[in-house]
Order: structure tokens, then C-alpha cells, then sequence
């Protein structure tokens, strides 16, 4: 009775320390509010995906295009200026120190983009074939902004270390967590040929990033009803046709059944010229969306 009483207290304790830890790491995601665990720091984070990133770089060739490089650059920086000044006027400004803003064009025809920690991004030659205008490049590039201001790496890290560890052994795996951080990042990250360097967001963060994005190039001045246009041409040109509940992704349909369904509300509660008034976060989990 006595050792079965020692081990319930020893459950009890672990269960309540592992309760704790959980609640003190929650925060919310800016924009839409919604509820979110992060059981590694930001510098964590940042120092392991900066890694990535570099070794990513030293070995990507830069795109030769003089001018859609410069473009990329153009738009994405109006879209990381137009995000920092959200996060200041709603009381978020220590969150741009997580920020140290690149937008780079490598020479790839794969029709694809992709956001690391810290604001490292990377849009593929093959997606601006597809791009006519700064409003389309806007879409893509606020949607992989949208990736890095909702922590949606840290928080898949966390999701990886909570599956690996187990509630039980969170105050003794991630007492020293660093180590693990490094480990599980270098899967998250998955820089193997086979998957390149797209994160593997669930549908939960893409559908997410498709409204934040939106919200974003809005205030940037961007036009976002191209949007639709835009991610019906990406699903013209798709040659995959795997189902959605197979993919991390929603389905090309889905994808634009959501944004169309959102772009009102964006464009009335975000659009520079609509109120004059600064932007604000819906409360709780008030979004509609569902999308990378």
C-alpha cells in the first residue's frame, strides 16, 4: 500500500509539474487569437532554424533575374513593414526582435516558396512563372510571412516533442531541451531531397497562414481578391491530385472556397483606407478558414 501510494503521489506530482508547464507555455497566435502550446523559446527556435537556413543558402543558387529578385525583395519587405506596424499598434512590439527580415528568388522550377523561424524566406523560380503581378507575389509571400509571426514551427516542434516525450516526462525531457530542440528541428525542418525545405505544416497552420497572409498584403496596400484567381491558376498548373485527408495541405478547392468566404471580412476590418483605424485581433478562435 505504501509503494502504491509513493508511485499515485509520484504520478500526481509529475502530472501536475507536466499541467503547469503546459499552461504557462501557452500564448495565442496574433491576428486570429487562437490557442497555441510553445514549449521551446523563440532563441531556441531561431538558432536552430538560422542554421538550417544558412547551410539551405550556401549551397542554393541565387536566381540570375535581376529584376524578379528585386521584386521579391520589394514586395516582401512592404509586407514585413506592414506586419511590424500591426504587431506594434496591438501591443506586440517585442515580437519584431524575432524578426530579421530576407526574402531571396533561388534558381528552381519547382513551383513553390517557404518560411523559416526569424523571417528567412524563399520563393522558388518556378512560382513566379505563374506570378504576373506584385498583388499575386504579395499572396505568397504574406502567406509565408504569416508562417514565422504565428510560431508555427515552434509550435509543430512542440506538438513533435510533446509525441515523443509524453505529458509524464515534459519536467525532465525538457529541463534540458536544447538537445532536443536541435534533434527534433533537424526533422521538422526536413532538408532531405525528398521533401526540400517546406515545413510540414499541418492544415490547421496552412488554412491559418491563407487568412493571416490575406490580412497582411491588405493592410500592405495589396489587392486581395487576387487571391482566387491566383490559387486557381496554382491548382490548374497542379499535377498531384492526392486527397485532402492524405495531405498537410487542404485541397486546392477548399483552399478557395475559404479565402473566397473570407475576403470580405479581411478587406472590411483590414484594408488601410476602410476605417482609419488601427488593425485588431479577433478574440478566441473567431476565424473561418481552412489551407499551404
Amino acid at each position: 500500500m505504501y509503494v502504491k501510494s509513493v508511485l499515485m503521489k509520484k504520478c500526481l506530482l509529475t502530472g501536475l509539474v507536466s499541467g503547469m508547464f503546459l499552461f504557462t507555455a501557452c500564448g495565442s497566435v496574433p491576428l486570429t487569437g487562437r490557442k497555441q502550446v510553445l514549449l521551446v523559446s523563440d532563441q531556441e527556435v531561431l538558432a536552430s532554424s538560422l542554421t538550417q537556413y544558412k547551410q539551405y543558402m550556401q549551397t542554393a543558387p541565387r536566381s540570375g533575374s535581376v529584376q524578379e529578385s528585386a521584386m521579391v525583395t520589394r514586395v516582401g519587405q512592404k509586407i514585413a513593414t506592414a506586419t511590424e506596424n500591426y504587431l506594434r499598434q496591438n501591443g506586440l512590439e517585442s515580437e519584431i526582435d524575432n524578426f530579421d527580415w530576407e526574402f531571396n528568388l533561388v534558381k528552381d522550377d519547382q513551383v513553390n516558396a517557404f518560411c523559416m523561424p526569424g523571417g528567412k524566406i524563399v520563393v522558388y523560380e518556378g512560382m513566379m512563372k505563374l506570378i504576373s503581378s506584385d498583388d499575386e507575389l504579395a499572396v505568397v509571400l504574406s502567406h509565408e510571412v504569416a508562417h514565422a509571426v504565428a510560431k508555427h514551427s515552434n509550435e509543430r516542434i512542440s506538438q513533435e516533442m510533446l509525441a515523443q516525450y509524453g505529458a509524464q516526462v515534459l519536467s525532465i525531457g525538457l529541463s534540458q531541451k536544447s538537445d532536443a530542440v536541435q534533434a527534433v528541428a533537424g526533422q521538422i525542418y526536413g532538408l532531405g531531397a525528398q521533401y526540400g525545405v517546406m515545413l510540414p505544416f499541418s492544415r490547421k497552420h496552412e488554412s491559418e497562414a491563407d487568412y493571416m497572409g490575406l490580412a497582411l498584403m491588405t493592410m500592405a496596400g495589396y489587392n486581395p481578391d487576387v487571391a482566387v484567381a491566383f490559387w486557381q491558376k496554382m491548382a490548374a498548373s497542379s499535377t498531384a491530385n492526392i486527397p485532402e485527408f492524405l495531405s498537410t495541405h487542404p485541397s486546392d478547392a477548399r483552399r478557395i472556397q475559404d479565402i473566397t468566404k473570407e475576403l470580405p471580412e479581411i478587406k472590411r476590418r483590414f484594408a488601410p483606407a476602410a476605417t482609419g483605424k488601427k488593425a485588431t485581433q479577433i478574440s478566441g478562435n473567431g476565424y473561418h478558414f481552412s489551407f499551404e
